[in-house]
């Protein structure tokens, strides 16, 4: 069975996603759409670019259409409007409105019939998944989740998207004093600005207000303002000589007990060259899921707590059990 996907959006994460679905022999890319002027733009691949608005006339060509713009101010907009005409996947990730975007994109999926898979990738998404395994083989425990040292390409956006900002990269830096402490289950009352630092490195636009930029980022909500963080101006040339990669990481640690004086630790890491590569083959992997979810009939909104592993895989049951289990 090969399953049919589109990728709305060309930018980092677009084309992460446009090499991780080259990758799968199940899965058919089929149109890349943007905003821009499809002219414009040359693919990795070779796949056709079609404007956005062209997206209905798709519609019946598509199986899952991956959303791939910011969780900012693009996807609050993008996927709702999208439902009207595909099942979707998407990237969304600022955690504290999830559950506000979760009933936003339900309501649009029933409404259409269609099936949305929200919030996938590493954080949230494969390390959500981590934190809940391990909480539910540990429960007398503490989860302390790290992030970094990496590029945080939603943070980074955030700023890019500040009046005077001509480029700029943020990275995650997780706090060394405070992973020992949650390896040694003393991570219960390590606040947000104990547990990372954010660097952010900026180019301005000419007559730009450097200060008035930096307040703009500092005091941020849920970016910058609860945490510890710098802000650096530098030219355009340094930012292609030292900052022109996209790695990230980060660790889930959980500390618990099963008995009295008897501890255990489950700690999963990740170490990324690439974040928007790694990012787009979760996108590819959730694509396939929400794919077959959807010819099962399934309609709404989903996260991956709802979606069962062996979906994500291109093996069959039979093949996973004989192999993986």
């Amino acid at each position: 069975m090969t399953y049919r996907i589109a990728i709305n959006g060309y930018g980092n994460l677009g084309r992460g996603a446009e090499l991780a679905i080259a990758q799968a022999d199940d899965l058919e890319l089929v149109a890349i759409f943007t905003r821009r002027d499809p002219a414009s733009i040359q693919t990795a691949t070779g796949t056709p670019v079609v404007a956005l608005e062209d997206l209905p006339k798709w519609a019946d060509k598509i199986d899952v259409l991956a959303n791939c713009g910011g969780s900012a101010t693009d996807l609050a907009t993008q996927t709702p409007e999208a439902l009207a005409h595909c099942n979707t996947v998407d990237t969304f990730d600022t955690h504290a409105k999830i559950p506000r975007y979760f009933e936003a994109v339900n309501a649009a999926a029933e409404t259409n019939g269609k099936l949305a898979l929200i919030s996938v990738g590493w954080d949230p998404g494969l390390f959500s998944m981590s934190r809940a395994y391990s909480e539910a083989v540990l429960p007398n425990g503490e989860t302390t989740t790290f992030w970094g040292r990496g590029v945080s390409q939603g943070h980074s956006d955030a700023i890019r998207r500040i009046d005077g900002v001509a480029d700029a990269k943020q990275y995650t830096v997780p706090v060394e004093e405070a992973m020992q402490a949650a390896r040694e289950g003393k991570g219960a009352n390590l606040t947000t600005r104990d547990k990372h630092l954010r660097e952010c490195f900026v180019v301005l636009k000419p007559e730009a207000d450097a200060e008035a930029v930096r307040e703009a980022i500092v005091t941020m909500p849920d970016y910058f303002a609860d945490y510890d963080t710098t802000v650096t101006f530098i030219s355009a040339e340094e930012m292609a000589a030292n900052h022109a990669g996209m790695p990230h990481g980060g660790f889930v640690i959980r500390s618990g007990r099963t008995s009295e004086n008897v501890a255990q630790r489950i700690e999963y890491s990740l170490d990324l060259d690439s974040n928007p590569e790694f990012t787009g083959s979760m996108v590819a992997a959730s694509a396939r899921a929400v794919a077959r979810m959807a010819a099962a009939g399934e309609t709404g909104a989903r996260t991956l707590f709802d979606v069962a592993p062996g979906l994500l895989l291109p093996q069959d049951p039979a093949e996973l059990r004989a192999h993986m289990l």
